[in-house]
């Protein structure tokens, strides 16, 4: 019968173009066995069907399940590393210059960083409450010293509450990646991304510490994902992109680099859904580029509506090709000096530590390099499969440049930096590379679902075994995090987190010994009960006791420090940051 037949058959009060209830049913249910055709009341369904039904309503509630423990378990890893560390180096600055935005309303600390990161520390800051004396003078790093120890303040409460602001969006963040990788990907897939996310040793040891990495790499994350959105409904999603774009920038300047690939990609979004318009391809790279911009000088108004300059530390000159960029950006004065300052931190001849090499400068390897060593193998493996993935399978190349350009050119830019620090500075690659690695799910291979399912499994063990030590971690190809200060320093290993757990091992195993410290961080020993003396300060020959030296300050040591070192004997280890030694 056609359609034509059928709408004369219905009669008066049924629309021509759909169906009568019964024809529904035989549309939606053909012959299947166990289920007549037919007018009367259908008989119970099969086994068959009702097993079907089944696992789709369990597929239905599954997903929310393993989203929800998945972030628990990050949250509960974050939260506990949070309020066991002492203040890393930098946090005492954002933490001060936050309080600072809240009493004073004024860009006056820490001006090398644009405001958005701290103002999200702020909210932590504004329900801690701690005193603050704006008259005390002194750089940034004095003034979080004094805001933390000297101004009868708890610095356990004050630096948990800054931290868990950063805790929260890092948490959004995942939300992020689950929503991109199952957008892009399916179901599965999103689910395997959110694991490698959740499980990411540097994400967790960053994203739990009140600083400006992972923001700011997250805020990068959700552009790319929004300008992705935008193939199908530009107007709603361009201009939030366009906004995560901007906190990204208005958090640090490392992600400048990213404005003109996620501009472009704007335009590639807007072009595949309408070719031949050009128009409207321009337009909205401009609305991507006039929000972040916008949200920038928002950051500083919201701090200060009078944009003042009162900058506690003078701003360097920057001439030639780099003074003209800094010049012709569009954004508030402040931010202009602050890259300046940055360009300045660029020129300083800085030490590094690779490989157990102990080096002045940089060395472009060094981010690829410390990856390697900081990232858990079967996240190696699947970052890899992947990438080649994501370029081979037809169907998915229209998402590779939204998953793989964004942070191949960030990192391109990191590794042209002179500070060879930590893998903080590529935060963003287990971010971006999370989403890409579970395109590894999407080959038509009957073990690449099983080989997905195990490689995720190693990366979780090897993420647990290491709680909650996760700024010293490393593979097990590299020793894990025991190993780590033999081939990394600084924020890959000791950035003073451990100063708290020092004095909690000192006064349980070593009670009234003489105590020799050499300590890298910004706490201040005294106040956690720890009173030793400087090594470097007397003849070797006095130095009797407990020598006690952060991993960091041992990876650099020449002169008396590595003679002191080399003339005594390890016999405990706190955090895999700091050794003790006995003279």
């Amino acid at each position: 019968m056609t359609a034509r037949d059928r709408s004369r058959h219905r009669g008066p009060g049924v629309p021509a173009g759909r169906m009568m209830a019964s024809e529904q049913q035989s549309v939606l249910e053909p012959d299947v066995p166990g289920i007549a055709a037919g007018p009367g009341p259908l008989p119970r369904p099969s086994a068959a069907v009702r097993l079907t039904a089944a696992l789709r309503a369990r597929r239905r509630w599954l997903v929310p399940v393993l989203t929800v423990l998945l972030l628990a378990q990050m949250a509960a890893a974050m939260v506990t590393t949070a309020a066991q560390q002492t203040p890393t180096i930098d946090e005492p600055v954002y933490v001060a210059t936050a309080t600072d935005y809240l009493h004073e309303h004024r860009v006056r600390y820490n001006a090398e960083h644009p405001p958005l990161g701290k103002l999200v520390i702020m909210a932590g800051i504004a329900v801690a409450g701690p005193h603050y004396d704006p008259s005390y003078r002194g750089d940034q790093g004095q003034v979080g010293r004094h805001l933390l120890y000297s101004s009868g303040n708890d610095p356990w409460r004050v630096m948990l509450w800054a931290r868990l602001p950063v805790i929260v969006l890092t948490l959004l963040f995942g939300l992020v990646v689950l929503a991109f990788a199952r957008e892009v990907l399916g179901t599965a897939a999103g689910l395997l991304a959110l694991a490698l996310y959740c499980f990411s040793p540097d994400v967790i040891a960053h994203g739990s510490l009140a600083t400006l990495d992972v923001p700011s790499a997250g805020f990068v994350l959700t552009s790319a994902w929004l300008v992705w959105r935008a193939r199908r409904r530009p107007r709603r999603y361009l201009p939030l992109a366009g906004a995560a774009l901007g906190a990204s920038v208005a958090t640090k300047m490392s992600a400048l680099p990213a404005v003109p690939v996620l501009v472009a990609l704007a335009v590639v979004s807007v072009w595949g859904a309408r070719p031949g318009r050009a128009l409207r391809a321009v337009a909205a790279s401009a609305v991507v580029a006039v929000t972040a911009v916008a949200v920038v000088w928002l950051s500083y108004l919201a701090v200060d509506p009078r944009l003042r300059l009162l900058s506690a530390e003078p701003t360097p000159a920057v001439h030639g090709l780099r003074g003209l960029l800094v010049d012709l950006m569009p954004f508030p004065r402040s931010y202009r000096d602050g890259m300046r300052m940055q360009f300045a931190l660029e020129d300083h001849p800085w030490q590094g530590y690779l490989f157990g090499h102990l080096y002045t400068g940089s060395r472009w390897y060094y981010l690829p390099a410390a990856l390697l060593v900081k990232t858990p193998l079967g996240m190696l493996a699947l970052w890899a499969a992947g990438a080649v993935a994501l370029v081979a399978v037809r169907r998915l190349r229209r998402a590779a440049p939204y998953l793989l350009v964004p942070p191949a050119v960030l990192l391109a830019s990191a590794m042209t930096g002179s500070r060879d620090f930590g893998t903080r500075y590529a935060v963003f690659m287990p971010m971006f590379l999370a989403v890409a690695g579970a395109a590894a799910l999407t080959v038509r291979r009957r073990w690449a679902r099983p080989v997905g399912g195990a490689l995720v499994l190693f990366v979780a063990v090897s993420s647990l075994r290491t709680f909650p030590f996760y700024l010293p971690y490393a593979n097990e190809a590299f020793g894990g995090p025991a190993k780590t200060h033999l081939w990394l320093h600084d924020s890959n290993v000791d950035w003073g987190q451990d100063l708290g757990r020092l004095a909690d091992r000192l006064r349980e195993h070593y009670p009234g010994e003489r105590i020799w410290l050499v300590y890298k961080g910004s706490g201040v020993p005294e106040y956690y009960g720890i009173h030793a003396a400087d090594p470097r300060n007397v003849p070797p020959g006095r130095v009797h006791g407990l020598l006690v030296v952060s991993d960091s300050s041992a990876a650099k040591a020449r002169g008396r420090l590595a003679e002191l070192i080399g003339t005594s004997r390890p016999v405990d280890d706190v955090g895999h940051s700091i050794t003790i030694y006995r003279r």
